[in-house]
């Protein structure tokens, strides 16, 4: 435990434990909140209050609560600053700022350019689609549960369990040579991490590239095409006549990507898969 106990009092880890009972108490409290408003009616104006000055005054009296915080903070903790860089000598491990290392986590599982590229920029587009995809109108203004259960999850697990999950993995789990290490397991140098060397081809039995390059085409083709076959089954249901035809493209596409992630993961934990379709050009 001494090195579990050494590991979180590390100055550039305490943000990371803070983030633990901040998560906690603002999920609870919105569910709270929102089971709450579900009780009631909170659509209606009888319910309503102005920004000003009731929710402005919350947010400044925050922001004065933060700042007190962060004065505090910078004053009795040293800043997590080592010696000069030194070309000769690498740190190991090394690892980015805790905001980067569900990003450097994510390496482990991908191609870089897929982890480090094309993660982030689907983040940023799907953020951004999230206006045009979501027009339900019911719930606006106030928080609710009944009417967007499936926006609701879809958000919370994507910051959960794609976002501070892999970042958690990263402070505590990960020790040299980017090996897996419990909190309270010291540290070796020495020992090497197991990689994982088998591709679904390797499983499936398929040992050529062609054959390796079509397992890995039909694996993700049937994969994203499990949304064409859900919108066959349910494409008179009225909701999804609301949604139409582009815009459940969209969403299909961005939420299976997002689904992708947490079951490579887990098919690299379980049966040490590394990559799913192996291309000359890029690997996934």
């Amino acid at each position: 435990m001494e090195h579990a106990l050494k590991l979180m009092m590390k100055p550039d880890n305490i943000p990371v434990l803070a983030i633990i009972p901040m998560t906690v108490f603002m999920l609870w409290y919105a569910w709270r909140t929102a089971r709450q408003n579900d009780a009631g009616q909170p659509d209606q104006p009888s319910h309503w209050v102005d920004t000003w000055p009731h929710l402005i005054r919350i947010e400044l009296l925050f922001t004065i609560a933060c700042m007190v915080i962060l004065t505090v903070w910078s004053i009795t903790i040293d800043a997590p600053l080592e010696e000069a860089a030194d070309p000769l000598r690498q740190p190991d491990p090394s690892k980015a700022p805790w905001y980067f290392l569900g990003l450097q986590e994510l390496l482990v599982y991908f191609d870089p350019w897929i982890a480090g590229v094309m993660v982030p920029l689907l983040i940023i587009f799907g953020l951004m689609a999230i206006p045009y995809l979501d027009t339900n109108p019911e719930g606006d203004g106030a928080y609710t549960w009944k009417p967007r259960k499936f926006a609701i999850t879809v958000f919370v697990f994507g910051f959960v369990v794609l976002w501070l999950a892999p970042i958690f993995i990263g402070v505590f789990f990960r020790g040299p040579g980017w090996g897996f290490y419990w909190p309270w397991e010291a540290w070796e140098p020495g020992r090497s991490p197991a990689m994982a060397s088998k591709n679904l081809s390797d499983l499936v039995g398929v040992t050529s590239e062609r054959g390796a390059f079509w397992v890995g085409l039909a694996a993700c083709a049937g994969w994203y095409l499990s949304a064409v076959a859900y919108w066959a089954a349910r494409r008179k249901r009225d909701w999804m006549q609301q949604l139409g035809t582009t815009r459940y493209a969209v969403t299909a596409f961005l939420f299976l990507t997002m689904m992708a992630i947490p079951v490579k993961m887990i098919l690299r934990w379980t049966l040490g898969l590394k990559y799913v379709w192996v291309t000359p050009w890029f690997n996934i």
